[in-house]
């Protein structure tokens, strides 16, 4: 059976509850039709999670719910952030780690993303975790080795299972809100090792089954040139995904 295409909205820092929940029933109308074939998950601030939590299970929407970023501890003095069971008592499917926003503005590094995938499956939840690029790194002709990198510390110590579940999304950072993106063949050059990379580490079967994402200035325009590739499986959104009827049509490019 092939991998079911995922699209995930990251909004960010954008949304009160209210506007979260309003913006998850505008999304539902638009991309109905594409619940069989088409994974669709929004990814709010931590402040709108237990509305959209709650929206999704009112409306019986086959909708999946994520959040942007978790700590790696069970509980404890560390003030401001969020335990895993906190999110799996609002239902949440997916967590974002390793962030390019993450690890630029609050110093994340390889070790704690590694700590974070490792936390998101022992609560039962799943990662998604990012990788992605400078245009410093591209421009010198490092990407692959770079990226690759990424994979083998944050993807390292899982079970052959929990690799196969794993989505890793690929997000050059110099395309994130730019504008600017690679080719569809380029992206997919870069999920291609990525995939290659999951292999090397767990097996065949992990490397056929692991969903690669592209994001990056992922837009309805632009979607179904992207997922056309072969290795790349659905698209984190960001900016596209805080208005329905983009999202929408970025969700339809992967049917």
């Amino acid at each position: 059976m092939g991998r079911r295409m995922l699209v995930a909205g990251n909004w960010k820092m954008f949304t009160t509850s209210g506007e979260g929940a309003v913006l998850i029933q505008d999304i539902a109308q638009h991309v109905e039709d594409a619940w069989d074939e088409v994974e669709v998950a929004v990814c709010p601030p931590f402040t709108g999670l237990k509305a959209a939590s709650t929206v999704i299970e009112l409306d019986h929407l086959t909708m999946s719910l994520g959040a942007q970023d978790v700590h790696w501890e069970a509980e404890g003095a560390f003030t401001g952030a969020i335990a895993p069971r906190m999110l799996v008592e609002l239902r949440c499917d997916y967590v974002i780690v390793g962030h390019s926003e993450r690890r630029e503005y609050f110093g994340e590094t390889n070790e704690t993303v590694n700590k974070k995938v490792r936390a998101v499956f022992d609560a039962g939840m799943v990662p998604i975790m990012c990788v992605g690029e400078t245009l410093v790194t591209r421009e010198a002709l490092e990407t692959e080795s770079y990226v690759r990198a990424q994979v083998k510390e944050g993807a390292a110590g899982l079970t052959e299972a929990e690799a196969a579940r794993l989505v890793i999304a690929y997000e050059p950072i110099w395309a994130i809100g730019t504008g600017r993106t690679p080719t569809p063949e380029a992206a997919n050059d870069v999920c291609r090792s990525i995939r290659a990379t999951i292999g090397a580490m767990y097996g065949p079967p992990a490397a056929v089954a692991v969903r690669v994402l592209y994001g990056g200035s992922v837009k309805a325009e632009n979607a179904k040139m992207f997922f056309a590739e072969h290795d790349i499986d659905g698209g984190l959104v960001g900016g596209a995904a805080l208005v329905a009827e983009s999202f929408a049509g970025i969700v339809k490019a992967a049917l």
